[in-house]
């Protein structure tokens, strides 16, 4: 019972007291909240970059994987050429055997390039020359004032993997 009366006093001292805080009490307080402010920005700042981070890696990661065939295709490109200049060659010497075994040949590795992403780009004679889609070889006077400009001849396949060109068709223009 004795712990109940000193409960009772030091319950009565307590209410005696200004419950009113003090200038000190209020400065760290407004300190504290200041404090708490920096560094939710600080955090809110980290949680963006980290964020930023995240996307940019994601793209680099995807972009890689659209392109990590490139220097593969790049290597391949003049086999394909060679593959194009042997079948004019034994369309020539008619061969039909030779012929057809060659042209089997061809289309089983066009596919297989196609399939992982190669694309040729359609160049026609006769077309506008584009300096952003076209590599100019060399200029010949036009056969006909219309043709002034314009494609007249395609020296070597140009192609995209996807959407990135990795070899630009040369091309003759005419002057």
């Amino acid at each position: 019972m004795s712990e109940n009366k000193d409960n009772i006093e030091q319950e009565d001292l307590n209410s005696g007291e200004n419950t009113q805080p003090d200038n000190q009490e209020i400065s760290v307080v407004e300190q504290l909240t200041e404090e708490v402010k920096v560094e939710k920005d600080k955090f809110l700042r980290l949680f963006a970059e980290f964020e930023n981070y995240k996307k940019r890696t994601s793209k680099e990661r995807i972009e890689l994987f659209r392109t990590a065939n490139e220097d593969l295709m790049t290597v391949l490109l003049p086999i394909l050429d060679d593959f194009e200049r042997g079948l004019a060659e034994i369309k020539k010497a008619k061969d039909k055997e030779l012929l057809k075994g060659m042209k089997l040949i061809n289309s089983k590795l066009f596919n297989l390039l196609t399939q992982k992403g190669l694309s040729p780009i359609k160049v026609e004679n006769g077309e506008p020359f584009d300096a952003e889609l076209h590599e100019a070889i060399t200029q010949i006077p036009a056969p006909t004032d219309d043709l002034k400009g314009k494609i007249i001849d395609v020296i070597e396949q140009g192609y995209k993997l996807g959407d990135k060109i990795i070899r630009y068709p040369k091309v003759v223009i005419g002057q």
